[in-house]
């Protein structure tokens, strides 16, 4: 029962990490977002409120998945440090 249990567990992380990483590429263009409103330069932020709520979103995104990709790497070294 176990050893099912942490196969699943083990495809969970994986899938977390993957989605960890995407959303850390996606910061990257969040990053040029946030100069340009820091610098109020407006080159690519202020062109249209769809764009920047989707950039602000970013962050929101990341702290969820920050929090379960450490909670999932916890439990991973628990299991390990275990079994």
């Amino acid at each position: 029962m176990w050893n099912r249990f942490w196969d699943w567990y083990e495809k969970q992380l994986k899938g977390s990490l993957i989605f960890l990483l995407i959303i850390h590429i996606v910061q990257i263009p969040h990053m040029a977002w946030n100069a340009d409103m820091y610098f109020e330069m407006g080159n690519i932020s202020r062109i249209h409120p769809i764009i920047d709520f989707m950039l602000y979103g970013v962050d929101l995104v990341e702290l969820v998945s920050l929090a379960t990709v450490i909670s999932l790497i916890y439990t991973h070294g628990f299991r390990h440090r275990i079994g």
